[in-house]
């Protein structure tokens, strides 16, 4: 029976394969193992295997040419055999949508073009049941005001930033049963920014708790029901809304791993390069199976797929012998006995703060094109102008705000710095937004100065002050950690002197601050003892071009060397 093969998945971020090279061409024989064609992934090109055995009898996408993940891209059979039923499916994005009307089944009862190469295993077709339960679901959420208790409210999950999409309750201030009264905090809800109190708008008893603490859900699911004590609410909960996500139950993939004493080498001997298939490699890492105990069945003698699934341990003993018993044991010498304290490994799941800053963090650096540009200071008049400032009653100014102030009299000159890529357009900010990165357990988040530049030194250290204490205590607000058109990240108080940021987008750069070192320099033609600081810009390409980036630093470098032209 023919079999589909469709284009697979081969990186997280996949969407489209291109077919680099085929290796085989219709009617050439097909065994397990063998490599079909060269995938060119986002990230790579890979050997594509065959996971069936038969005759190639359709090329679904030619060589040098690209198609979605899960579109046609080979089919394989028996020499001969019709696949005209199957072709018909050729232009569907994935061969198992159950709007179609089932081809002939395999032994298994499943239709031959619902299976993938992938899996060589039947795909389920629980898209059609979905969208059924979903029509269900649209219905009775109609019907559901008819259903409502009178004096019950439904509270859902709110949408606490432009961005949010799920929220996890960090903490229930009331149990079901409690009176609540308008302005009461309801919960604590852990939004991909931060964790905010959610206050009720209504009085009455809290009847229902739909998201249990520590769990998540979708935006609008039921959050919680609000109304009389004593309301049967079973009619409401019955009448629609979505059901929230668990975190807990989430669908795991099992992984199932063998723990044995490998035994010596078996496919190879030792300094040769085991002869292995990408997709048994994998396998064998999976099972945590040393591939040098496995023999292998493929072409010159090449470990395939089945060679790991058949693999039993201990089998691999018997080829080793033969070589043990050649290499005479040398001298043992004795060796001290030193005895360690075995450290505890420990796990700690990732808040949704944490999850969000990594994908975006990913995003900005795989998605931008970084490149960075780096200048050494001279700070002797910025630590004189500093101390006069400070010596004013009622004043404490830091470097950083000193930074912070040039930054933004910079951009104003280099507007170019302060834009955003966004497609097939640039923007250009008319405010100039300064974000200030702060360290909290969760990890960073960048709390934004608006009108930078429009603030005097005290405005600055004051906003900074607050705004980094209320970052580390969770009290700041979804609008006042979005609109950034510029980042500074100052790690100079810890002794780093140099280091590189990542762009947080959308901004198009980022200012990353070292330490003040005192050491000697050459001024006028003498070496002496002065006092600098590196700064590096992390720019993206695509918006800011290298000599705008140099410009930029120029004079930054200028308003930090010079302190007074910035009252030009």
């Amino acid at each position: 029976m023919a079999e589909v093969i469709t284009m697979p998945r081969l990186s997280d971020t996949m969407t489209e394969g291109k077919v680099a090279k085929w290796h085989k061409k219709v009617n050439d024989p097909v065994n397990e193992g063998d490599v079909l064609a060269e995938i060119e992934t986002d990230k790579a090109v890979q050997d594509f295997e065959s996971e069936v055995k038969g005759v190639l009898l359709y090329i679904g996408v030619e060589e040098g040419a690209g198609a979605p993940v899960d579109s046609v891209l080979a089919i394989i059979g028996e020499q001969g055999e019709d696949i005209s039923t199957l072709m018909g499916k050729e232009n569907e994005t994935a061969p198992s949508k159950a709007e179609d009307k089932p081809a002939a089944a395999s032994a298994s009862g499943v239709p031959e073009e619902f299976k993938t190469e992938n899996e060589n295993t039947a795909v389920e077709t629980s898209e059609p049941v979905e969208k059924e339960t979903g029509s269900e679901t649209e219905g009775q959420s109609k019907n559901a005001p008819a259903e409502m208790p009178a004096g019950t409210e439904v509270i859902t999950m709110p949408r606490l930033s432009d961005t949010m999409t799920e929220g996890k309750v960090a903490k229930w201030h009331k149990n079901v049963g409690d009176t609540v009264k308008e302005g009461d905090i309801l919960a604590e809800i852990e939004t991909d920014k931060a964790v905010q109190d959610f206050e009720s708008e209504f009085n009455g008893t809290l009847l229902h708790q739909g998201v249990s603490q520590g769990s998540g859900a979708p935006v609008d699911s039921v959050l919680a029901i609000i109304g009389p004590a004593g309301t049967d609410v079973s009619g409401v909960l019955s009448g629609g809304g979505s059901k929230p996500v668990k975190a807990e139950e989430k669908t795991e993939v099992k992984e199932n791993k063998t723990e044995t004493q490998q035994p010596a080498a078996a496919a190879s001997t030792a300094g040769d390069r085991v002869a292995i298939s990408p997709l048994a490699r994998k396998m064998a890492a999976e099972k945590g199976i040393d591939v040098n105990a496995l023999q292998g069945s493929g072409e010159n003698g090449r470990i395939v797929k089945k060679d790991v699934e058949g693999f039993i341990p201990g089998q691999a003993q018997a080829a080793a012998p033969a070589q043990k018993e050649a290499v005479s044991a040398p001298a043992s010498t004795p060796k001290p006995v030193v005895n360690f304290v075995a450290g505890e490994t420990t796990e700690t799941p990732n808040t949704q703060v944490r999850n969000i800053i990594a994908k975006r963090l990913a995003e900005s650096k795989f998605s931008a094109p970084h490149y960075y540009l780096m200048v050494e200071i001279n700070m002797d008049k910025a630590i004189q102008a500093r101390t006069e400032i400070n010596s004013l009653p009622d004043t404490k100014i830091s470097f950083n705000d000193m930074i912070i102030k040039a930054t933004a009299m910079a951009l104003r000159k280099h507007p170019q710095v302060n834009s955003s890529w966004a497609g097939e357009k640039i923007i250009h900010h008319g405010d100039i937004n300064v974000g200030v990165a702060v360290a909290i357990p969760d990890g960073l988040v960048v709390p934004v100065l608006r009108n930078t530049d429009q603030m005097n030194y005290l405005q600055i250290s004051a906003g900074v002050k607050d705004m980094a204490s209320r970052a580390k205590s969770k009290g700041l607000k979804a609008n006042e950690i979005e609109g950034s058109t510029f980042s500074v990240s100052n790690l100079g108080m810890f002794g780093i002197e140099t280091f590189t940021s990542i762009i947080n987008q959308p901004n198009s750069a980022i200012l990353s601050v070292g330490a003040i070192i005192e050491k000697p320099i050459v001024k006028d033609g003498q070496i002496v003892v002065g006092n600098t600081m590196k700064l590096s810009l992390a720019c993206d390409h695509r918006v800011v071009d290298g000599a705008t980036g140099a410009q930029f630093l120029q004079t930054l470098r200028t308003y930090l060397e010079q302190p007074l032209t910035l009252l030009l």
